[in-house]
Formats: structure tokens, sequence, C-alpha cells
């Protein structure tokens, strides 16, 4: 089940829920508003490797902002520190930024039960958009758990700005049966 905006703030106030910092103004009917922090990142590669750490470059932006081209990923994050060990975030494009072809999230948008941080952003145009530091950019709904929670202890926990994949550390596990078959 979803929360209504009201209830998210309420949830805030309470502390099962960080949005930090927090603007009453950006509390939606169902979600609220997150902005886009001032850093981006771009890999160097042309083709992405998931058995390897991709080389990758950060960018900060201006006031003026920058052109994301649509033959590229950019990583960007929020500006908000978002998660909960009670609700289940997810996150997504504000109508407006998806009316201009920008993905916010790609495939990406179920924040782990536990996970509190600045939330990577897996950023892709459609064509050529301009993007600018504290937009907003995207929404996040929080939704209510049933069953035992299990809080998320992973390799992206307390993000500060945007993280590139770190699949590459999946690869030394011993049950993935890819990274055994190449041993």
């Amino acid at each position: 089940m979803i929360l209504t905006g009201p209830e998210i703030a309420t949830e805030v106030g309470r502390g099962a829920i960080t949005i930090t910092p927090f603007l009453p103004s950006q509390i939606n009917p169902n979600s609220y508003n997150f902005r886009l922090h001032d850093e981006l990142i771009v890999y160097e590669e042309e083709i992405l490797d998931p058995s390897v750490e991709n080389m990758y470059t950060s960018i900060l932006l201006s006031r003026e902002g920058i052109v994301l081209e649509s033959d590229r990923i950019y990583l960007g994050s929020t500006v908000e520190v978002i998660g909960s060990t009670q609700y289940v975030p997810i996150i997504r494009a504000r109508s407006s930024t998806a009316r201009l072809g920008l993905f916010v999230h790609v495939t990406a948008d179920l924040i782990d039960l536990g996970a509190v941080g600045r939330l990577t952003l897996q950023m892709h145009a459609v064509q050529p958009v301009r993007v600018y530091p504290d937009m907003e950019i995207g929404q996040v709904t929080f939704w209510r758990t049933q069953g035992e929670r299990v809080q998320y202890a992973g390799k992206y926990q307390a993000s500060t700005g945007p993280v590139p994949s770190k699949s590459y550390l999946d690869w030394s596990s011993p049950s993935n049966p890819i990274a055994r078959s190449r041993q």
C-alpha cells in the first residue's frame, strides 16, 4: 500500500522515513519530489563489462547545467539522503521530466528496505536534454511491507553521491556460476 504525501511527512517527522533535507514544498499527493545533485558520472569505455571495474569521469554541474546526450548513461544522485527501515522507496521521474524524454532510473527503481543514502540515478535521454543542479527531477514513493523485514546491507549502502556499478564484486563470489566457469 502506498503512503500519501501527508503520511510521508508524518513518517519523516516520526523518524520512520529519512529524507534530509526535507522540504514540505516538495510533497505531492502520494510522493516526494527529489532534486538532482551537482555531480554526474560518465563511463569512459564504449563497451561496459560487468566483470571488471569500468573507468569513469566525474562532472561537476554548473548553474548553466549540462546537455545529456542520447547515446550515454549518466549516473547522478539525489540532493536528499533518502531511505527507510520500515517502508520500501520506489523512484521514478516526475511526469514533467519524463515528457522531455529523460529516464531517471532506467531499470533500478526499487530501493531496498534499510538502504539509506543519496540515491544513484541512472539517467538516459531519448534525445539531448539539459539538466541543472538542484532541479526537481524525480519523485519517491513509499510502500508498506508485509512479512519479516530484512534490512539491506549491500555494497551501495550509505552512498554520498553517484556510485558506478560494483557488479565486478559479484564476480569474485563463489556462488556466481559464470565466474566459476571462467576459472
